[in-house]
């Protein structure tokens, strides 16, 4: 008789634990007496009244779900106003609301790197540009991290359609990519600029309206800007940003538009609420930023190898993947919670702890994250 067809996931399991990349779900309570620096919540959106009031109102107008795909039954009133309200935000002439943040990645890459296209990648790029990448049908060549002279080399390469593909803050170090200077290039070669302003919504740019926006490059008819709405506005979602006819040509081509349900309204609530409070009150974006820095700069002190922070995130270099889980666990055990990135999802090797700068903190809670951090390293 033949043996079990899944034998093969018990080797890769034992592999995992002797490495020590096991990775466990750990649900989280609705209640937490735990300084959290380990979620994505930014600008401290995700609890906040006015943003939880708005979600229930969507889901007690519209509906828990959206009822099937966009294109079918899956657009309300709602996903247009969140649309028109995330291009006029963010300087751009369109917007396109996909239910996540990776949906929208895939759809943007694959949609605009058809038969005879190349696709230059930042080796630092999310796993969601590098799923969209090996889905796309243009080649892909994968370039040196952060380095427009290596950019410029590879669409030298190519005649023909050519998009350069990159995060703007990079999720693991937390490191903001240089945007004019690729935009120069791909102005150069006549390539498209595709970036994910995931990590940047929120705390860059001006009254946080993105790196992007920072850069000079919004409404820019070459640039092409993705989001998510799960990290600075505290909700879950993503949207590709960029010329009416490229979003456009998503609605038309895009795989993960046509034949994905549509965005929950009641996280599209959520979202547009959080786009109105960061209208009134822009200097959520400036304390992330000022968080962030704090943080570096006393955990630095302390003798730990931080990187610079160009946005919100933290990251803090550790020995091993298992001194890692190690320090991520003796942290929580101090009532704080972090992130802890293993190989494979850092791309040098190097495993870290990852902390988030949230507005919401004080300077206290600051000093407590450091002191547990340092004391438990």
């Amino acid at each position: 008789m033949a043996g079990s067809p899944f034998a093969w996931i018990d080797e890769q399991a034992h592999q995992r634990r002797q490495a020590g990349l096991v990775r466990t779900l750990r649900p989280r309570p609705a209640d937490s007496a735990l300084l959290d620096l380990a979620s994505n919540d930014y600008l401290g959106l995700a609890r906040h009244p006015e943003i939880t009031a708005a979600a229930a109102a969507a889901a007690h107008r519209w509906g828990a779900g959206a009822t099937g795909s966009r294109l079918v039954s899956g657009t309300t009133g709602l996903h247009a106003e969140l649309e028109r309200e995330l291009a006029d935000f963010c300087g751009f002439e369109a917007a396109l609301v996909f239910s996540s943040g990776y949906a929208a990645n895939l759809a943007a890459v694959t949609a605009l790197a058809p038969h005879g296209s190349l696709v230059v990648s930042d080796a630092g790029n999310h796993a969601s540009l590098i799923d969209g990448c090996r889905l796309a049908r243009g080649a892909t060549q994968v370039v040196a991290h952060a380095d427009p002279d290596a950019v410029g080399k590879a669409l030298g390469t190519h005649e023909g359609p050519a998009v350069v593909v990159s995060d703007t803050v990079f999720s693991v170090d937390g490191d903001a990519a240089p945007l004019a200077g690729l935009a120069t290039v791909c102005r150069a070669h006549g390539a498209a600029l595709l970036v994910d302003d995931a990590h940047g919504l929120g705390v860059l740019g001006r009254g946080g309206r993105g790196a992007p926006h920072a850069a000079g490059l919004a409404g820019a008819p070459d640039v092409v800007v993705t989001v998510t709405l799960s990290k600075s506005f505290g909700s879950q979602g993503g949207a590709v940003l960029g010329p009416a006819p490229v979003i456009d040509h998503l609605v038309n081509a895009a795989r993960t538009f046509i034949f994905d349900t549509g965005l929950a309204p009641a996280a599209a609530g959520a979202a547009l609420a959080a786009i109105g409070l960061l209208r009134r009150e822009p200097a959520r974006a400036d304390r992330a930023r000022a968080v962030a820095t704090a943080l570096h700069t006393r955990l630095t002190a302390e003798g730990l190898e931080a990187v610079r922070p160009d946005a919100a995130v933290v990251s803090v270099r550790a020995p091993s993947p298992e001194r890692a889980v190690r320090w991520a666990a003796d942290c929580r055990e101090a009532g704080l919670a972090v992130g802890c990135f293993r190989p494979p999802s850092v791309p040098d090797g190097i495993s870290r702890l990852r902390l988030t700068a949230r507005a919401d903190l004080t300077d206290a809670q600051i000093e407590q994250a450091v002191r547990v951090v340092s004391e438990n390293r």
